[in-house]
């Protein structure tokens, strides 16, 4: 077993996936730090998604999905053969693209997760630190039985990442969570990765170059399932090393 770095929170080592025959992606090894943003950016199709599932073992559920290589957390390889992916999934929580509330009271959606692994403690209490640290708690602390679906785009996302903040996971992965929102929402859900740093490690994956670099403190360049460049955000926006990188974000291709 790996030792982990106090400053690691994943790393990934020849990371590769195939659907069928299929290469998503392709040997990508990386380290993610502790209490950073970390934004894969890259061409539709690229790997982005299908990395980022890799973090907490979405990909099984795809059948044709197979993974090799190692993801390590805590020092110990996700992908080995006595680790529960749905306590994975607990640890490393997930914000889908599309804000995907269940048909439920605001209330129940966040306290869902909880009641399946048993919580507990004060029910209440804890759904209501979730709706706040989710940036939500003073627009519906007073409608917490209405349902769900009648929130707006916005609301409804930060809703899903107070669910996922619940179970106090230490990762957050955010799969394009503001792409489906306008302008105003996707500003509230940017300035709350930013004050969910604080506390979290947090991977997002954006097609918005503008937004990786308004939110991230590195950047993944991703080019067909490849790792093309992994630096500071200021860094690969100003001074990219490589030359596919500086084409992409100078809008050359993609």
């Amino acid at each position: 077993m790996t030792t982990p770095t106090a400053d690691t929170a994943l790393e990934a080592r020849g990371l590769s996936v195939h659907y069928g025959d299929t290469a998503a992606v392709r040997d990508i090894s990386l380290t993610i730090p502790k209490n950073r943003i970390v934004a894969f950016i890259g061409p539709s199709g690229c790997g982005k998604s299908t990395l980022l599932r890799c973090f907490n073992r979405m990909n099984d559920l795809i059948p044709a999905a197979r993974v090799s290589g190692e993801v390590l957390f805590r020092g110990q390889n996700l992908y080995a053969e006595r680790v529960d992916p749905v306590e994975v999934r607990r640890q490393i929580g997930m914000v889908f693209q599309k804000p995907n509330p269940f048909p439920k009271s605001i209330f129940e959606n966040v306290a869902f997760g909880l009641r399946i692994n048993g919580f507990k403690d004060d029910l209440a209490e804890r759904v209501e630190q979730s709706l706040r640290a989710a940036a939500l708690w003073d627009e519906v602390k007073d409608r917490l039985d209405d349902n769900a679906l009648g929130l707006s785009g916005g609301q409804q996302q930060r809703l899903c990442i107070a669910r996922a903040l619940a179970v106090e996971p230490e990762i957050l992965l955010m799969d394009e969570p503001a792409s489906a929102l306008d302008p105003m929402a996707t500003s509230r859900i940017e300035d709350l990765i930013g004050d969910l740093k604080r506390h979290y490690t947090i991977i997002i994956v954006t097609h918005n170059m503008q937004q990786a670099a308004r939110v991230s403190d590195q950047t993944a360049f991703l080019y067909i399932g490849e790792l093309i460049e992994y630096s500071d955000t200021e860094r690969m926006f100003t001074n990219p090393e490589h030359e596919r990188t500086e084409a992409y974000i100078t809008g050359r291709f993609g």
